[in-house]
């Protein structure tokens, strides 16, 4: 079977499942650690089915990252040497990965904040935030806002355009990442601005 067949199949399944908030959470959490699949292709059509629950779904769905994301934070902090580099030529490039670290070293929340709305695997967020062993406060705080925008603003999209949805988040997702993340990094500036 396909890959999008099978999301679509496992999808209609978790719609009519009484663990479904469970199963969004589980989802969120592998996303954000193991799978670097973005759950959009899961979250959108079944806030559609289940609207009722929809700002449960977001808000299930931003835990489950959260959680993960200090399960990669902690791979760093406590194994970097051991698994890293597995992490590292799997998902990304060796000089990718540098220039993350140095990222986080210079402006961590700002990077964490942009790598968690951009559709960038989150997965090198974490490592790099752990590998430096940046503020898990901070983190944590930076990761929270990046994917309550993007969880609350498929949940705010359903909300408004109901069984449209679907259909306009394909034809502007890239569009709203890019504005987002260009107001993410415009804060980023005047941050720098302001603390100088």
């Amino acid at each position: 079977m396909e890959l999008g067949k099978k999301v679509k199949h496992k999808t209609k399944k978790l719609v009519d499942s009484k663990h479904m908030l469970k199963g969004i959470t589980l989802a969120s959490f592998l996303e954000s650690t193991i799978v670097p699949i973005p759950l959009e292709a899961v979250m959108v059509p079944l806030m559609q089915a289940r609207r009722e629950s929809l700002w449960k779904i977001a808000l299930m769905a931003t835990v489950g990252c959260v959680i993960g994301a200090v399960f990669g934070y902690a791979l760093g902090y406590y194994l970097f040497d051991l698994v890293g580099q597995w992490v590292i030529d799997t998902f990304f490039s060796q000089e990718q990965f540098e220039s993350v670290k140095q990222q986080m070293q210079n402006q961590g929340f700002w990077f964490v904040m942009t790598l968690g709305i951009a559709p960038i695997p989150f997965q090198v967020a974490m490592l790099a935030a752990g590998a430096t062993q940046y503020s898990l406060p901070l983190f944590l705080l930076a990761t929270v806002i990046a994917r309550s925008i993007r969880y609350f603003g498929l949940a705010a999209v359903v909300y408004c355009t109901g069984d449209k949805a679907e259909q306009l988040i394909k034809r502007y997702k890239m569009k709203a990442v890019i504005a987002i993340s260009v107001a993410v990094l415009l804060l980023w500036w005047l941050s720098n601005l302001i603390s100088q």
